[in-house]
């Protein structure tokens, strides 16, 4: 029997080109509308703040509830894809964004609208893992590299819609539950990518061969900590560099707004400047360092940036578009080479698991300093009346931003020692 299935797979074509770029559009839109869900907080914090009277601490809960799920989910989340396959998984993660975002918007409540968010963190980044798997399901042999860059440009295109909305729909601010209500019609993207993806993918089974190999063989937990120093190095990269540029895009539309003075709608494109620049810098820095190499090197550049852009906009008359541009570029190198960078540092036997790990790290640490951020401003009374509170939670991030170079400054000597992995100098052209 077994050789009949694999004599009718043989027969069988790999996915059309055409089929295999709508199926990337249908989870493109997807992810579209679940970045979206993740970002939408950050323009809406001035709203809560003025009509719901949320504390800065509230705002960072709510933004912070996203990712503390996922500090256990990012591990699990390859177990469920595995078991229950991509159809299933993105239709349950999709569908859990949804009824978060609808939750979110039922009430003034702050417990409620927290429920809500606590429902979209966990649909949200498993969706982006399964949306992952199913690329890679389809273009298992054809143009890999190219289609994770385009599913990743859906996702931060998702995320600059939700930062700039205030300039592109300045009517839905004029309340607090409409933009609640725009997020769920986002949200609802997410419904419609995963059902066209079930259609596609039922179909594509009867039609072409997928050529999935051997099966994997399960890696135990416990194999983590046997990650060696480059990984855990990239990990800690992988905290702080985060750590500094989304919990600023939590609170930096109220801080532009309040202490900067600028309009809501200039606000939310400064800020938007970082999905923007990462939207379009992430491929051209992903073609850059595989010619070149010197990924170690260009993460450390890329954290550097940061480094000035918050004393920038805390102590100086600079304008603000300057340091988000600093923040926008550097955005858009480091992630283009942290994430590819662990297939050099890591055993490809498992990949997933520390893909897996690294998102853990990352969502440990939004969660961490949006609290710690929140608490801060709070402290300080940062306001409209005293703008100088925000003083205290820029030199903060600052500080962050300090040890997100050291980390990249020690990845960089372990890569030109003698246990280096390559990153500095392995290209496209090269061999390992």
């Amino acid at each position: 029997m077994s050789a009949l299935i694999e004599a009718e797979a043989i027969r069988k074509p790999a996915p059309s080109r055409a089929w295999r770029w709508v199926v990337l559009a249908v989870v493109g839109v997807a992810c579209y509308g679940g970045y979206y869900a993740f970002d939408y907080i950050g323009p809406l914090a001035p709203l809560l703040s003025r009509q719901l009277h949320f504390s800065n601490a509230d705002i960072g809960l709510l933004q912070a509830i996203y990712s503390f799920p996922n500090i256990v989910m990012a591990l699990a989340c390859g177990v469920i894809i595995d078991r229950l396959g991509t159809r299933k998984s993105l239709s349950i993660f999709g569908l859990l964004i949804f009824v978060g975002l609808v939750i979110t918007a039922l009430s003034p409540r702050l417990a409620v609208m927290a429920i809500g968010r606590l429902l979209v963190g966990l649909g949200g980044e498993a969706l982006a893992l399964a949306a992952n798997v199913a690329v890679a399901r389809w273009f298992y042999s054809h143009e890999l590299s190219l289609a994770f860059g385009v599913r990743g440009s859906a996702a931060r295109l998702g995320s600059l819609s939700a930062q700039v909305s205030p300039a592109w729909l300045p009517r839905a601010y004029d309340h607090w539950r409409w933009p609640l209500l725009l997020g769920v019609a986002f949200g609802g993207l997410c419904l419609l990518g995963a059902a066209v993806y079930w259609i596609l993918d039922v179909r594509g089974e009867g039609r072409f061969s997928f050529g999935h190999g051997a099966r994997r063989a399960k890696i135990p937990l416990r194999e983590v900590f046997r990650f060696n120093r480059s990984f855990w190095l990239i990990a800690a990269l992988c905290f702080t560099f985060y750590g500094c540029i989304f919990p600023f895009e939590t609170f930096g539309q109220k801080f532009l707004i309040e202490a900067r003075h600028v309009s809501p709608q200039t606000a939310s494109l400064l800020v938007g400047m970082e999905p923007f620049f990462s939207l379009i810098g992430m491929p051209i820095f992903g073609l850059l360092v595989d010619r070149y190499g010197h990924r170690s090197l260009l993460m450390m550049f890329g954290s550097l940036l940061i480094v000035p852009a918050f004393p920038m906009l805390a102590f100086t008359n600079v304008q603000p578009m300057i340091p988000m541009a600093m923040m926008g570029v550097a955005f858009a190198l480091v992630p283009a080479v942290m994430w590819p960078a662990l297939v050099y540092v890591v055993d490809r036997s498992r990949l997933g698991l520390a893909n897996g790990m690294l998102d853990s790290v990352q969502q440990l640490g939004l969660v961490i300093i949006n609290l710690l951020i929140g608490w801060t401003n709070d402290r300080w009374l940062a306001s409209a009346a005293n703008p100088a509170g925000y003083r205290a939670s820029l030199c903060i991030f600052t500080g962050i931003a300090v040890c997100a170079v050291f980390f990249a400054y020690a990845l960089w000597r372990a890569e030109i020692g003698p246990s280096a992995h390559g990153l500095e100098t392995i290209t496209i052209e090269g061999k390992r």
